[in-house]
């Protein structure tokens, strides 16, 4: 598979998670935002697991669990407290500096040369996500900007982690996400059921959203991005998880009756510009490097 393909097919997750917002909002129970992403972790994880037939071994049962906790179980715990307390515009565009955030990890741990392109195209597209998100009434508060630049920071140092210890022989893409799906729903369970409890009621819609969440936010998702993680240069997600802001704002406006001002497109148009211009930065100069991360091994790629 070319990397154009790989692309693409990463790019779908960033996009389903976009939906997010509107799916929490127009079909889900109110007050219970840990419940979501346990059910949209946990039961994931289990079908990946049932499916790929694979347990982890050894070493792996630590590292899955790492991952599980760094990308899914921390980022929807730190999330939750930074919905609360900030405007959901300012906790986006926080989870925007992302890509800066990687390129300072990358460097101190897969000792990854940074490249002037890919560093402005990271500052560009978090730009963007700020014209995108935050409005003139956004209003700050410390401990949720401290959340949510722990939780982006936390799936930062997963996608960093990912990415140096590669994946396990014969382990295909689906039991990887599954491993690290179970783990991070575990590590919600307690978390979920002691803070909020089960809702009164859960609807045919609300099922409806869990089963979009967990299916196509969750299962799917996750195996297209961390099959992504593993065969791009680690910049190239990153800067692809700036779709997740542009697609709740587009959707916002079209199905939820959001005001989409000129700012807001002039943002859109700099993170489709910082898009291109850091996967074009990014691309791999050794087909070799591709070769190796496509198997699934620990690979240095540049950025």
């Amino acid at each position: 598979m070319n990397r154009s393909t790989t692309l693409l097919l990463t790019a779908l997750a960033p996009i389903a998670w976009g939906t997010t917002y509107l799916v929490t909002t127009s079909l889900l129970p109110h007050g219970h935002p840990l419940l979501a992403g346990l059910l949209r972790a946990l039961p994931a994880g289990l079908i990946a697991v049932a499916i790929a037939r694979r347990l982890p071994s050894g070493a792996w049962w630590v590292k899955s669990a790492v991952l599980g906790v760094l990308n899914i179980g921390a980022f929807f715990a730190l999330l939750f407290v930074a919905a609360e307390r900030l405007p959901g515009g300012v906790a986006a565009a926080v989870a925007g500096v992302q890509p800066l955030i990687l390129l300072g990890m990358s460097g101190l741990v897969l000792r990854d040369r940074i490249r002037p392109g890919t560093a402005a195209a990271a500052f560009a597209g978090a730009v963007g996500v700020v014209l995108v998100v935050v409005g003139p009434d956004a209003q700050l508060d410390l401990v949720g900007v401290l959340a949510a630049v722990g939780g982006v920071t936390s799936t930062a140092l997963g996608m960093i982690l990912t990415k140096r210890w590669g994946r396990p022989a014969r382990v295909g893409a689906i039991g990887y996400a599954g491993w690290q799906l179970s783990a991070g729903g575990l590590f919600l369970l307690p978390l979920a059921l002691l803070s909020e409890g089960l809702p009164p009621r859960i609807d045919g819609g609300a099922v409806v959203g869990y089963l979009w969440l967990g299916i196509v936010g969750g299962l799917i998702a996750y195996t297209l991005w961390f099959r992504g993680i593993q065969r791009l240069p680690v910049i190239a997600p990153g800067l692809l998880a700036l779709l997740s802001p542009v697609v709740a704002t587009v959707l916002g406006t079209t199905f939820a009756g959001e005001v989409f001002t000129p700012v807001q497109a002039a943002g859109i148009t700099v993170v489709s510009i910082a898009l291109v211009a850091g996967q074009l930065s990014a691309r791999p100069r050794r087909l070799r490097a591709q070769e190796t991360e496509a198997r699934g091994e620990p690979a240095t790629a540049r950025l």
